[in-house]
């Protein structure tokens, strides 16, 4: 399998800047590698909400996680600033593959690089759901998949 390139901070769309806490370090000194789940997490996410068009506490359609993956070119550590950034590289139906870059204090190429596709389910029946047409236009600005 080929291993993909860093990416550079112009390949993505939007940012969210997260601080690392003296927690996250492991061991081993730097980042445990499920911090950075819960960072596209974050990213994603905070995004939506800041966007308006994530009610995560009463909304009719949520997004629920079916696939993750991560890549790491670089060790993260507390006290380092994360930048997050934010891309969608798939628009389907009623799926989305986000794809993040987390960036270290300034430099320029990606530390680590992730994704994860949500499918958008009816809260109640989680049954999957044409994504909403406010959702589908703020994600359409994320594209980068023509």
């Amino acid at each position: 399998m080929d291993k993909p390139g860093r990416e550079h901070r112009d390949a993505y769309r939007a940012w969210c800047d997260i601080t690392t806490r003296w927690m996250d370090n492991d061991v081993y000194a730097h980042v445990n590698n499920v911090v950075y789940y819960s960072w596209f997490d974050t990213a994603v996410n905070g995004h939506l909400i800041e966007q308006g068009v994530l009610d995560y506490a009463a909304g009719q359609t949520v997004g629920l996680v079916v696939e993750t993956g991560c890549r790491y070119f670089a060790p993260i550590a507390f006290p380092d600033r994360v930048r997050a950034g934010l891309r969608v590289a798939h628009l389907g139906n009623s799926s989305v593959r986000y794809e993040v870059g987390l960036f270290r204090n300034e430099d320029a190429e990606a530390a680590a690089q992730g994704h994860f596709v949500h499918v958008y389910v009816d809260r109640v029946t989680r049954r999957p759901v044409p994504l909403p047409d406010a959702l589908r236009a703020v994600l359409q600005r994320l594209r980068t998949d023509g």
